[in-house]
């Protein structure tokens, strides 16, 4: 932007054209007037030294000045009293609040190290000794304003909040090494930060060193659709160095200029609710629960809910460890009282009174099952919701063997897409199935789609728990033909066999007209009567066949646990050895 600060105020007056202004008006009134974006004068503002948002007003003298820095002149314009604007009832009640970040990014690009220097560039005096303790989120001033960073591990836990229902973070900085580039990580964070649909700044990390190379790194980012504001984009590209301190004031400045774009409100008049940003048992203390409030005010002595977990504030704490007896929204606070450890990223609310807490708590306790069972998506579900003609969007996750063949599978998939439906491809990657890839699926309601790609165990564990649908190809044909039918509610339904149980043959002895029964010991899972049974003898399945009695002594049973003896008669299978395995399969279905 061309800048003409260093002009007599009158010099080419003649030739510049004018602008009509009022005693007052705001940043947005003004950008529109000069015909630039707010992000322009806001940022020209800063240049002045002057921190303003979107909505402030501005006076004719410090408006009539800045427009001259666009070429401008400016013309007073004397506007009557009933032309003024009315603040609605609504918008009285909301306050601006500090914006709230996270730090994402590849795990050496320095993202501890970017958190530690600006919170050492904020101590009072440049002593690191005045933070004393860690509360997992901290705020620091910028000019006269405030700024909460939530300290989480990773873009896992930023996810993992999301996915349990809770929003934390207005904007997300995304630290990438001027040395190293963009890394598997880095996308990972970027499409975690897209999904969750907050504003992200790039900050631009070890620019000191002497193989930095920043056009390589933003080409680098453009190529995955983050166009940095140099290249014509939108997204702010901060240099920064955390070692040596560097552009630490001109990237809180890009956030605080972020945050007035946002226009971040939040309501004061009402009981206080917020986030979980982490709990833990402490020996000395109890329970102690770090939390962010998003609106009202906290106060010692109110009474807490979170989730099934209830409690009243004892005591609180903000990031430097001083007892505190209030927090407004935006503030991350340390409390003490809370009758158990609650889980991260659960929304706590404050209520009247204990027998409104004690309510709340019941009905949460009540309501658990249905929420946790009804989280999931899965391609049986969307087939389901597309016949009936429900489904907008279908959200999904794929993970390739090679990287070559994720850009004709994600191009083949999203050209499904048609008036009715989108399908869009939120996350992209080689190699395993992870645990990140589950919480995504479910804070983004995906379905994880891997090709000669298979979930790692914890994975597999996750997804369980999440209900989120895993479905595996290693031909992409087939793949792409689901997802249609799918889309077009003309999906059948998938079954897969699942090993029950198996058991070792001891004896086998006759039984008359009824054949051979093996008598037999559990030794893993259970042996039930409705099962399938596959008969295995040196390693490899000889028959197949189902379950004609199962008996525990005498009596007929339903199923025999691990460690206990059996036995077994099969449906037209008698060529039972000592020795063999039984393995006791049923079949579920795969949503």
């Amino acid at each position: 932007m061309k800048n003409r600060q260093e002009q007599a105020p009158n010099a080419d007056a003649s030739n510049s054209p004018q602008i009509s202004l009022p005693p007052v008006i705001t940043v947005k009134q003004l950008a529109d007037q000069v015909g630039v974006s707010g992000i322009e004068i806001i940022k020209q503002l800063m240049r002045n030294g002057i921190m303003a948002n979107i909505n402030q007003s501005l006076d004719y003298e410090v408006a009539s000045r800045l427009i001259t820095d666009f070429g401008f002149t400016a013309k007073k314009l004397h506007v009557s009293a009933q032309g003024k604007q009315k603040v609605s009832s609504r918008d009285a009640k909301l306050h601006t609040r500090p914006p709230v970040i996270t730090i994402m990014g590849h795990v050496d690009h320095g993202k501890t190290s970017l958190l530690d220097a600006i919170r050492q560039t904020n101590v009072a005096g440049g002593e690191a000794g005045a933070i004393t303790q860690h509360i997992g989120a901290y705020q620091i001033e910028m000019k006269g304003r405030k700024i909460t960073f939530l300290d989480t591990p990773g873009h896992e836990a930023f996810t993992a909040m999301r996915a349990r229902g809770a929003r934390a973070t207005d904007i997300a900085v995304l630290v990438v090494a001027a040395d190293d580039g963009v890394m598997p990580q880095t996308i990972e964070a970027l499409d975690h930060a897209r999904a969750a649909g907050v504003s992200i700044v790039i900050a631009l990390n070890k620019i000191d060193k002497a193989n930095a190379n920043p056009d390589r790194v933003k080409q680098q980012l453009s190529d995955l659709g983050v166009v940095v504001e140099e290249w014509g984009g939108d997204i702010i590209c901060v240099p920064v160095s955390a070692k040596k301190k560097q552009g630490i004031d001109d990237l809180l400045e890009n956030l605080l200029l972020v945050a007035d774009i946002l226009e971040l409100k939040a309501e004061v008049d009402c009981p206080a609710e917020g986030i979980v940003i982490e709990a833990k048992l402490d020996k000395s203390r109890g329970p102690v629960a770090t939390l962010l409030v998003q609106k009202g005010v906290l106060k010692t002595s109110d009474n807490l809910v979170v989730g099934t977990v209830g409690g009243k504030v004892k005591a609180m704490f903000n990031d430097d460890g001083k007892n505190i007896r209030k927090a407004d929204p935006a503030t991350p606070v340390e409390i003490l009282g809370m009758n158990a450890v609650p889980d991260a990223g659960q929304i706590f609310q404050v209520v009247s009174d204990e027998k409104e807490a004690k309510s709340l708590i019941e009905k949460n306790r009540n309501a658990g099952l249905a929420t946790t069972t009804a989280r999931g998506v899965s391609l049986t579900s969307v087939a389901a919701q597309a016949s009936a003609g429900e489904i907008k969007e279908l959200n999904i996750i794929l993970k390739t063997d090679v990287h070559g063949s994720i850009e004709p599978i994600k191009d083949s998939l999203e050209r499904l897409s048609d008036d009715r439906t989108r399908v869009k491809v939120i996350h992209t990657g080689t190699g395993a199935i992870t645990e990140s890839d589950i919480l995504l699926a479910a804070a983004s309601r995906a379905v994880v789609i891997g090709f000669n790609s298979k979930p790692e165990t914890g994975a597999t564990r996750m997804a369980e728990q999440e209900k989120i649908s895993i479905r595996q190809y290693n031909i992409i044909y087939k793949l792409i033909e689901d997802v249609e039918k799918a889309l077009k509610g003309l999906l059948e339904p998938e079954y897969v066999d699942i090993v029950a149980g198996q058991a070792e043959v001891r004896t086998v002895f006759e039984a008359g007209k009824k054949g051979r029964i093996a008598g037999s010991q559990v030794k893993e899972g259970k042996a039930t009567r409705d099962s399938q049974v596959r008969v295995i003898r040196g390693g490899k399945v000889i028959a197949e066949s189902r379950v004609a009695g199962l008996r525990r002594f005498k009596d007929d049973v339903k199923e025999v646990s691990t460690g206990m003896e059996c036995g077994v008669k099969l449906e037209g299978f008698n060529d039972l050895e000592v020795g063999d395995i039984l393995q006791f399969v049923r079949q579920e279905r795969v949503d």
